[in-house]
């Protein structure tokens, strides 16, 4: 059960979700130099290239947390900041999330690694219908503290991604109880792990902001 923050520009409430259904989509840029940037930056480390794109990836709703650390085993691991999409019973909501993957797991398998790391995601949703308009317009950002340097480590316009509603048509939509990643940018600097993962969407034209941060705690592989 996630608790969640719906932020309207009528009212703000709080509303429990049973989420049993966690879905990411791989893959899901708009921009084919994009896609083929972030392709290029994982082969970099070993993972393999998609057999078709998007791609969708189930997950166990299990993985999705709203808690301030998450605790990894090795050091392998590392954060993408991705807008996630909430159906609830007066429609579909938006908030932000971290497709945290050990990069390691996924030089093996990509679903693997994607099962294998905790999901964070904010507490805060925009509905998507008063965002839609303007979707392109809103920044995703994501910092990350590095050797104890905090660096800015994605950025970008959602411009450069597919639209919920194109993903959930490509799915074969998306039923209350369900929750959706939906896709990241590349890394500034390239994949790399770090000790604290920082995420925000910004929408320039409502002036609001989506924030959420977590910290990483790296259990030893012990053999």
């Amino acid at each position: 059960m996630l608790s969640f923050t719906c932020m309207s520009k009528d009212e703000t409430r709080t509303v429990e979700a049973d989420v049993s259904a966690l879905v990411i989509a791989g893959w899901a840029g708009r921009n084919e130099d994009a896609i083929r940037h972030h392709i290029e930056e994982l082969a970099a480390i070993g993972v393999p290239r998609p057999s078709s794109v998007p791609v969708f990836y189930r997950v166990a709703a299990a993985n999705l947390t709203q808690a301030s650390a998450v605790e990894v085993l090795g050091p392998d691991s590392s954060g993408e900041v991705e807008p996630v999409v909430v159906p609830l019973a007066d429609g579909l909501w938006v908030g932000i999330g971290s497709d945290h993957t050990d990069r390691k797991a996924e030089t093996v398998g990509i679903a693997l690694s994607k099962q294998l790391c905790p999901k964070p995601i904010g507490r805060a949703l925009w509905a998507l219908a008063e965002i839609e308009g303007h979707w392109d317009e809103i920044v995703m950002r994501a910092h990350a503290v590095i050797d104890g340097e905090r660096v800015l480590y994605q950025e970008g316009t959602l411009a450069g991604l597919r639209t919920p509603t194109d993903l959930i048509a490509r799915y074969g939509g998306l039923p209350e109880g369900s929750l959706m990643f939906g896709g990241t940018l590349g890394a500034i600097g390239g994949i790399r792990p770090s000790t604290r993962f920082e995420m925000e969407l910004e929408d320039p034209v409502l002036r609001r902001t989506l924030r959420h941060a977590y910290s990483v705690h790296v259990l030893p592989v012990v053999s």
